[in-house]
């Protein structure tokens, strides 16, 4: 029964990491008309909470204790999986090549394998660390990091700082339900995320502009279609299913799964936009597939990946 839910948990992670590699394809033309990044994540963030609140009230109507249980969680995801981890990436993104940033920020997976070490004191199983090694090194060939970095210690620290948010957003989305559905989880968390987002930009921090026109996708579309899309299908659907992946993988393995991502979003930027694919990066991809398979390996059929819970409520207000 263990395996079978981990296959189907699997299953799930590679369909949200599909859902949310369509996003950097599908918004990039957006950007180019003159939106600025943080202005299109919280439309994104905004819309797609939107879209799943609805759906989030039904489905815990008559449960609201159960959101109550979870009110850690929703903030946790609204203020770091949703808002922080965004804001401190385009603060990265200001100061290093995006290259950069994404292969710092997609190291989460090894720092999560590295708290657990610190924490349990004891060492992983190999396979997780050749995993580790291989996932990693098929992330560089797919990201094709530039070589002229250059050292801005501030950008450099945005982009750790972002790291820590990925980590903290599976560890987040792996914690048992405790009857709050994936859905609420995911749309309370986008809608509060949207809101500081959009008043961060209200705080001029960070750039905030929008253009009404015409985005140059699939021979030219009205600027809302693919806003729309993003929001709905790379934000709404993807948030959902990432949450439920990781609440059956655990937050390590729908980590490494989640590395996927970068490998959909590289071949939806050659598909819709023409960008290149190259062999290297074609075996960048099946790396990090191999890597996924290492350190699924090491999970035992009757044991989760997570020995030890991380405890997201002070004991004191239960």
């Amino acid at each position: 029964m263990r395996r079978a839910s981990t296959s189907t948990g699997l299953v799930i992670a590679v369909l949200a990491a599909a859902t949310f590699g369509t996003s950097g394809a599908v918004i990039k033309p957006l950007l180019e008309a003159g939106w600025s990044p943080a202005a299109a994540v919280t439309a994104r963030a905004l819309i797609g909470g939107l879209v799943l609140l609805p759906v989030a009230l039904v489905m815990v109507r008559g449960k609201w204790d159960a959101v109550w249980r979870g009110r850690w969680r929703i903030v946790l995801m609204a203020l770091i999986g949703v808002a922080g981890t965004q804001l401190v990436y385009f603060a990265a993104l200001q100061r290093i090549p995006v290259s950069t940033a994404v292969l710092v920020e997609y190291m989460a997976p090894v720092l999560l394998v590295v708290v657990a070490w610190v924490r349990l004191r004891t060492m992983p199983k190999v396979v997780v660390l050749v995993g580790s090694v291989v996932a990693i090194a098929g992330l560089v060939l797919v990201v094709s990091p530039s070589g002229d970095v250059g050292f801005d210690p501030l950008g450099l620290a945005f982009a750790l700082l972002a790291m820590v948010g990925c980590a903290i957003y599976y560890v987040v989305a792996a914690r048992p339900s405790d009857g709050l559905p994936p859905v609420a989880l995911a749309g309370f968390g986008l809608v509060i995320g949207g809101v500081v987002l959009g008043l961060v930009g209200l705080t001029g921090a960070l750039p905030f502009t929008m253009t009404f026109g015409t985005a140059d996708i699939l021979g030219g579309v009205p600027w809302w279609i693919p806003l729309l899309f993003v929001a709905v299908v790379s934000t709404a659907v993807a948030y959902v299913l990432s949450i439920t992946a990781s609440e059956m993988l655990g937050s390590r393995l729908a980590s490494f799964a989640g590395l996927l991502e970068v490998v959909a979003a590289t071949v939806y930027a050659w598909l819709l936009l023409g960008e290149n694919l190259t062999l290297l990066q074609g075996l960048g991809g099946v790396l990090i597939l191999v890597g996924i398979g290492f350190v699924r390996s090491e999970k035992k059929a009757d044991a989760p990946l997570e020995p030890v819970p991380v405890d997201l409520e002070p004991a004191a207000t239960r």
